[in-house]
């Protein structure tokens, strides 16, 4: 008696599981659930930044911080020390083993980038220009902050909106140095230097280039970088951000992909905020090279973009359960979420 044929796989109809080539790690896709009613938890909605000054912000130009220093009256991009800084540069770098009880010193820098002065804008707001700046800032911190000598990971990110834990709506971001590579850049390090050394080309730059050939889940393009959903996406809406040229950091970039950065950051953003006509949330960051001095021809920097929400501005998904001790599971499929944002 014959074995019965296996139907082919369609990734429209079936669960499956996809691979983070990146990482190592697999998504659970379940596109069959997406009919199923909600009847959990809708967030409020909350209120857009109305004031372009506001005299009580840490963050506005000429305000005091909660440490008492007073912001300069900045025109434009303002960086700072954070005040509360998670990490100290003067942490001592022992290192403790009892056995499975280990624990290292871990030094670094926190600062804060304002994006603008005024209060009352975000990312998607801003004009290209004036992204721009904010594009030259992160150059020049990776610069000043990779240089210098207990430095090996430079983390660029915003965290955008109340749902995102932002406790100041001021337009700004962070940039966390640490000594050692965080865990997300290290799998990346690792998984990118292994497909170099077997295919002799960057990852993603192979990736990038199937995803344009392919087209599904492209949602912006201009001449030096690409938005889209990556194939392995676990948030609904997650996306990327790619360069077409193998670039491995912001030290790297030539003027023109500066504007180029902006405008596809621009883009991105307000068809985030025109999807559910609402201040999108997210968090983002920048992965780049680690800042060891080395070529590190394998790195291929890129941006993560995840926003939390779901089917409206009120619904969002929670990582929960199964994705908590299993592996993260999604509904919408990576392939309609770009197409939705491309229709933004």
């Amino acid at each position: 008696m014959t074995k019965p044929e296996l139907s082919k796989l369609d990734l429209r109809e079936a669960s499956h599981r996809r691979l983070n080539p990146l990482t190592g790690e697999w998504t659970l896709v379940s596109p069959h659930r997406m009919q199923r009613p909600w009847q959990g938890k809708r967030e409020a909605l909350a209120a857009r930044a109305g004031l372009a000054y506001d005299p009580t912000c840490y963050l506005c130009a000429g305000n005091a911080r909660a440490n008492g220093m007073r912001n300069p009256d900045y025109p434009h991009t303002f960086v700072f020390d954070n005040d509360f800084p998670s990490l100290r540069p003067d942490a001592p770098p022992e290192r403790i083993e009892d056995g499975l009880l280990v624990a290292e010193g871990e030094s670094g820098v926190c600062r804060v980038l304002c994006f603008s002065p005024r209060h009352d804008l975000t990312l998607a707001g801003m004009a290209v220009p004036d992204i721009e700046r904010v594009v030259d800032a992160w150059v020049e911190e990776t610069v000043n902050l990779g240089g210098m000598p207990d430095i090996s990971s430079v983390q660029i990110f915003e965290n955008r909106g109340e749902i995102m834990g932002c406790s100041n709506p001021h337009p700004h971001g962070q940039i966390w140095a640490t000594r050692h590579l965080p865990n997300e850049l290290e799998k990346e390090t690792h998984r990118q230097a292994e497909y170099l050394l077997k295919h002799g080309r960057p990852l993603l730059v192979d990736y990038l280039g199937l995803e344009i050939e392919r087209g599904a889940r492209i949602v912006f393009m201009n001449a030096h970088f690409v938005v889209l959903a990556p194939f392995w996406a676990v948030w609904p809406f997650e996306t990327m951000i790619l360069p077409r040229r193998r670039i491995g950091g912001f030290d790297e970039m030539r003027a023109e992909e500066r504007t180029a950065l902006a405008e596809a950051l621009s883009e991105l953003t307000q068809r985030y905020d025109r999807l559910f006509a609402v201040s999108f949330p997210y968090s983002m960051g920048f992965h780049q090279k680690p800042a060891d001095g080395a070529v590190h021809a394998e790195w291929q920097m890129h941006a993560h973009f995840y926003p939390p929400l779901l089917r409206s501005a009120t619904v969002k998904k929670f990582m929960v359960g199964f994705e908590m001790l299993g592996s993260p599971q999604r509904d919408l499929m990576p392939e309609a979420a770009a197409a939705r944002l491309r229709e933004a």
